[in-house]
C-alpha cells in the first residue's frame, strides 16, 4: 500500500484495526511510534548497486489500556510527517513488536488494515547461478500432452 491509498482510507474510516497475518489483530490501544522514511543504499549479491526507500509506520502495544488512535489522528500524524519529512507516495511497511520486531506489508480488506508477511528473495538469480523455477506439472495433466506413439520419431 502506498501512502496516499493509506490516507484516502483513513478518510473514510470511524476507527482503525490492523490485523496480524495469523488472523489476531493488533490490541486496540497501540501507539504509533514513528513515521519515517528508511533509506536503504545496498549491493546486491550479483554486484548491483541498488536504492530503496520505503515509508516506516511503526506500532506499539502499550500498557495505556485507555489509549485508541482514532483515523483523523493518524492522518494529521502522516500529513506532517508527509510535508516535514518529504515523503513521496512510496510503499508502506509496518513495524510492530510481538517476540522480536517485524517487519510488514500493508493492505486493506474494506474494514481493518491487514499486515502481510513479506519475504526475502535473490536480486541477482541470473549473476549468482540460481536456475529458473520449472514449470510445475500436475499428473493429471500429462495426458492432454501428445504421447510417442511407436514409429512417431519422437523417441
Amino acid at each position: 500500500m502506498r501512502l496516499s491509498e493509506l490516507k484516502n482510507k483513513l478518510e473514510t474510516l470511524e476507527t482503525i484495526a490492523f490485523q496480524l497475518p495469523d488472523g489476531h489483530l493488533v490490541p486496540s490501544h497501540f501507539h504509533v511510534t514513528e513515521v519515517g522514511k528508511i533509506t536503504k543504499n545496498f549491493i546486491d549479491c550479483g554486484g548491483t548497486v541498488r536504492n530503496e526507500e520505503v515509508i516506516s509506520l511503526q506500532l506499539w502495544k502499550a500498557g495505556d489500556y485507555d489509549h485508541r488512535l482514532h483515523p483523523d489522528k493518524l492522518l494529521e500524524i502522516v500529513t506532517l510527517s508527509e510535508r516535514i519529512l518529504e515523503l513521496g507516495d512510496l510503499e508502506i511497511e509496518v513495524e510492530y513488536q510481538a517476540e522480536t520486531i517485524a517487519k510488514f506489508g500493508l493492505d486493506f480488506d474494506g474494514t481493518k488494515f491487514l499486515l502481510t508477511t513479506t519475504q526475502t528473495d535473490c536480486l541477482a538469480k541470473e549473476k549468482c547461478g540460481i536456475p529458473e523455477e520449472k514449470p510445475k506439472v500436475k499428473l493429471q495433466d500429462l495426458h492432454k500432452k501428445p504421447v510417442c506413439s511407436p514409429g512417431g520419431n519422437c523417441c
